[in-house]
């Protein structure tokens, strides 16, 4: 799975003028004429809400075919805010996206329907701001520099376009399935580590599954010892911290290091399949190295990285919440051991629900205007998954049984669409089916410790219990 960051702090310069000037750092300023508002914060402090006006209703600006986006009256949605999670996140979105499509929040304005969020998602004037991001906290060299900078989610063009035609054909539907019976001996061995061999009634899940799991699936798609697989885990999860814009202020040496650790570890891996090639990811990367020089080493050595960043902590999260949601919706678990038929309307309606990535960035690289809307260049959008699979018409009611209503953005859209959806949507498949027959009665052991929304939405701890067979 991939992720994106929420959020893009730009730094505010300059007098009370009515300008608004906007900067980053080694970077001409920019000034925007806003009629003497501020309505952005360069800080985690949000205007204090307000009564909001439609978006028709806001004056048109000047010289533009629409109404600037900066002069709107808009409903402001916090997502620093503490404690932000759960129900209370989802009934606090639900009350914004009633005022309209667009919301205002500390470092971004969030688009919260469907059809806006697929329009910025697919637009060629937007672009994921990672570097943007990267430059306001400083980090402008190093190791974690030159990993954000190589990032597939920041390359464009033909750059990106190559290097998706040579990544791709190891994520297709496929190509996932024939990781289905490693997941298969995961699953069933972890089961065994946790009963000792006998049958068990309750675990904290995330410890017990969620963490180990994926890290032993993308070892094995890259073809590396799964005696690595915990560490791969910690590497994924620090190396993602990237996109969590607290994390990136408070903790960047630590990040760094992890950065630095993952690509020393793939170097070593990739010279160890050079010497012994098979049948896995790497290899097959190696192999387009050697060919004809379609792929770089360093394009390589990325390109593992960017697996393991963001293959691993994603789906961590993901099935976490799927198993919260089952044990809050007894009856659907019951449903979904007596009929593995429906494993993967389940898991699309997990993916509908509780997308793990709820907010994926996108700066406007020109202005560009929708529905009526000027967004000037350098604007920063949150495109809202949460919303926007809600937006279909399937509602806020979590149910197995009935269709997803449409295209979910779960995955995100267009260009950048993740390229690991469908070995996401397997592993989550293959876990669900191992696991509902086995656990019985279902039920939370106590309350579920979520995290917060800035970067991937996971849950730190999950204890559950289930009637042993």
């Amino acid at each position: 799975m991939c992720t994106a960051g929420t959020g893009y702090p730009w730094e505010k310069r300059g007098a009370g003028d009515g300008n608004r000037v906007w900067a980053r750092p080694g970077r001409p300023r920019r000034v925007e004429r806003v009629g003497g508002r501020t309505p952005m914060s360069a800080t985690n402090e949000a205007p204090a809400p307000r009564a909001t006006a439609p978006i028709a209703a806001a004056p048109s600006a000047p010289g533009s075919g629409g109404t600037t986006v900066n002069d709107l009256e808009l409903p402001v949605f916090d997502y620093t805010e503490p404690g932000l999670a759960g129900e209370v996140y989802h009934q606090r979105l639900a009350e914004v996206r009633q005022q309209g499509w667009l919301a205002r929040s500390p470092l971004t304005y969030v688009v919260l329907d469907r059809e806006s969020g697929e329009f910025f998602l697919r637009a060629r004037q937007t672009a994921f701001p990672g570097r943007e991001i990267a430059e306001i906290f400083g980090v402008t060299g190093g190791r974690l520099w030159e990993q954000i900078d190589a990032n597939i989610l920041n390359a464009t063009g033909e750059r990106h376009r190559r290097l998706r035609a040579l990544i791709g054909p190891a994520f297709t539907p496929r190509a996932a399935d024939r990781w289905r019976p490693a997941m298969r001996g995961f699953l069933d061995g972890l089961w065994w580590d946790l009963g000792d061999g006998g049958p068990p009634g309750g675990c904290e899940f995330v410890a017990a599954f969620a963490k180990p799991y994926p890290s032993l699936t993308i070892a094995a798609v890259l073809g590396a010892p799964p005696q690595d697989a915990p560490r791969l885990h910690e590497w994924s999860g620090w190396v993602q911290k990237q996109f969590d814009i607290r994390a990136l202020a408070s903790e960047p040496a630590r990040i760094e290091r992890a950065v630095g650790e993952l690509y020393g570890y793939v170097e070593t891996l990739l010279e160890r399949r050079r010497r012994d090639p098979s049948d896995d990811l790497i290899s097959t990367l190696l192999a387009a190295e050697d060919e004809d020089g379609r792929l770089t080493h360093d394009d390589c050595v990325n390109l593992v990285a960017n697996v393991v960043a963001g293959g691993i902590d994603t789906t961590q999260a993901q099935l976490s919440h799927a198993m919260r949601l089952f044990a809050a919706h007894p009856g659907q678990w019951a449903a979904l051991a007596g009929d593995p038929g429906l494993v993967p309307a389940a898991v699309e309606e997990v993916l509908r629900f509780e997308p793990i990535t709820p907010f994926t960035a996108r700066i406007c690289t020109d202005a560009i205007e929708h529905r009526g809307v000027l967004f000037p260049a350098g604007t920063i959008v949150a495109i809202c998954a949460e919303r926007a699979n809600r937006d279909a018409g399937a509602g806020d009611e979590f149910d197995i049984t009935r269709d997803s209503g449409g295209r979910l953005l779960t995955f995100g859209a267009g260009p950048h669409f993740c390229l690991g959806s469908n070995l996401a949507r397997a592993e989550l498949e293959e876990a669900l089916t191992f696991l509902a027959p086995r656990m019985t009665g279902l039920r939370p052991a106590g309350e579920a410790r979520l995290g917060g929304l800035e970067g991937i939405y996971g849950i730190d701890s999950l204890p559950l219990a289930w009637t042993p067979r």
